[in-house]
């Protein structure tokens, strides 16, 4: 959530970065500025309101105990006039602030000054480029034929279960996702993160905490009865450790890494480019989650995006790295680097990993703050990536390392598999 004095005082600032998402925001922000002015109005005229009644009090108290009763009570009669001008007073200003509020989280983060101007993925920014591409068999399958052909992943078996977009893995296809899963997170903790284990089911506060909703309540599963969402993905519980926390400087950076399963309603999603493991409404996921003091914060980013790259290297997968564009980037995020394996058998890009820095829009919402030098409580930065997105990672693997005679488990793995074909 932005803050609301930036927008106060950088009105037409919020207004021209915000072109860059597509979004005209100059009316809500009008509206936003006049709810404030609203609401700080109604704030001082209760404050005086009280103020004025407090005073009363004491006359009233002062004139009883001189036996001034017929005064005393026409005072009680102001002061019963100003009870009431106050609760309605308080009730008015509550409903501004709650109507202030609710305005505020519909406001999207400020893209950062280098994120270019687009419409949709199309006119995301490829900045780099690295790996081969593999020469494929002749007749080399899609990964959704080679998890049939091996018996590695059923599909059907999901849906029967549970419905479309839950896979259930099998043999050595459950070994090859657990081996990734073991490898990312101790690659991530070599490089000095603290590895977690955390709820796959956050509350209201969590999601609204993390940018989550109201923007993608649609896109969450929710457990009505106990108003609870599965988490679609681990930063929200992760990131939610530091909600209402004062930090030190000294406490920085916080770096965090978990394994969950995600769960993502997708509504809407079909065709070929959702077929297998492109896109599910259950998977595995390794995060990375950092708290940062804002001056080191893109720093922190580099960082990040670095560690990506090497885990991409080690696995030998071909991939780039594209900044986000205006048009696709997401709610909470002021910039964006996407990273893509390409996938030979399908002969497209798969997206693998997101890593993002949301400044101090995610940490207003969550109150997270640390005290600097001058004693001035600061709020703090947050930062996410994957690393990596099981599905189309496992998916780059299938197709990318096919043989005629099986499918080679890249050279890291083996120690976690305990096993170098699929056969």
């Amino acid at each position: 959530m932005l803050q609301l004095q930036f927008i106060r005082d950088n009105k037409e600032e919020v207004i021209t970065r915000l072109k860059v998402r597509n979004i005209d925001a100059t009316s809500v922000v009008e509206e936003v500025i006049a709810l404030d002015e609203k609401r700080r109005t109604l704030q001082s005229n209760l404050d005086n309101t009280l103020a004025q009644s407090k005073k009363l009090s004491n006359e009233i108290g002062d004139l009883f105990k001189t036996k001034q009763v017929d005064k005393a009570n026409e005072l009680k009669a102001q002061s019963l006039v100003l009870k009431e001008e106050s609760k309605s007073l308080g009730e008015n200003l509550n409903i501004t602030a709650e109507k202030l509020q609710s305005l505020l989280y519909t406001i999207p983060n400020l893209p950062h000054p280098s994120v270019p101007a687009g419409n949709s993925d199309q006119d995301n920014e490829e900045i780099f480029k690295e790996g081969e591409v593999p020469t494929l068999i002749k007749g080399a399958l899609p990964h959704w034929e080679l998890a049939k052909k091996y018996d590695i992943i059923d599909l059907d078996l999901g849906a029967k279960i549970t419905g479309a977009g839950f896979p259930v893995y099998k043999g050595k296809g459950a070994r090859l996702q657990r081996a990734l899963i073991a490898y990312f997170l101790d690659q991530n903790t070599q490089a000095g993160y603290t590895e977690y284990q955390v709820p796959h089911l956050v509350n209201e506060t969590s999601g609204y905490g993390t940018g989550q909703l109201p923007d993608k309540e649609g896109q969450m599963y929710h457990i009505g009865e106990d108003n609870l969402y599965l988490i679609p993905t681990a930063e929200v519980p992760i990131t939610n450790f530091f909600r209402d926390q004062l930090l030190a400087e000294k406490d920085f950076p916080i770096c965090c890494t978990a394994y969950t399963p995600c769960f993502r309603r997708e509504a809407g999603s079909y065709g070929a480019h959702v077929r297998g493991l492109n896109r599910l409404h259950q998977f595995d996921k390794v995060e990375l989650v950092r708290v940062e003091h804002p001056d080191n914060s893109y720093k922190a980013l580099d960082g990040m995006v670095a560690h990506v790259q090497e885990l991409l290297r080690e696995l030998k997968l071909p991939y780039r790295i594209l900044r986000l564009c205006g048009g696709d980037l997401g709610f909470t995020a002021a910039l964006t680097f996407d990273f893509e394996v390409y996938s030979t058998a399908q002969e497209r890009w798969l997206e693998v990993s997101s890593v993002s820095n949301f400044e101090s829009f995610q940490a207003n919402r969550l109150k997270l703050r640390y005290k600097n030098e001058s004693g001035k409580n600061v709020l703090a930065h947050t930062l996410n990536g994957s690393s990596l997105a099981l599905p189309r990672i496992l998916a780059g693997i299938l197709e990318n390392y096919q043989t005629e005679d099986g499918i080679q488990i890249p050279e890291v793995l083996v120690p976690y598999t305990g096993f170098d074909k699929i056969d």
